[in-house]
């Protein structure tokens, strides 16, 4: 799934609404706005169609992160998606605390014109699992 990668630069797969994340990835974009190469976006109709086995898979297949990203609550264009993407990202949280690996699932809120706002939150999960990846090695 993720060929090729850096062994010091995080691969981050992100899952991201096409009403607004995504919009504001585009708009990031437009912008001219940076966000590190090793982000890769799927566009979802909604991020309450992001079925947790998605997640899991990506992790198992080597991510060192997933993000799910949608809009603000009670902006949702499904009006409850986003509940319910809070909901199962929780669950999906507790289930990756048993095996230490809760710090590789985020759950973030952008709307379609917050562009800064989603180069700021990539960028910093970004770098805090970049920062852990690296803790410790010399080269």
């Amino acid at each position: 799934m993720l060929e090729g990668r850096n062994a010091k630069n995080p691969e981050i797969i992100g899952f991201a609404c096409s009403y607004c994340t995504f919009k504001a990835s585009e708009m990031a974009g437009s912008l001219r706005m940076k966000y590190p190469d090793g982000v890769k976006l799927v566009q979802v109709p909604c991020s309450s169609r992001v079925d947790p086995a998605f997640v899991i898979k990506a992790v198992f297949e080597g991510a060192d992160g997933v993000f799910v990203a949608g809009c603000h609550p009670g902006d949702c264009h499904f009006i409850k998606g986003n509940y319910f993407t809070r909901r199962k990202v929780a669950a999906l949280k507790e289930m990756f605390d048993t095996f230490s690996i809760k710090d590789k699932l985020h759950l973030f809120w952008v709307s379609a014109a917050e562009g800064r706002r989603f180069v700021e939150k990539v960028s910093g999960m970004y770098n805090e699992i970049k920062e852990k990846k690296n803790a410790g090695k010399t080269n």
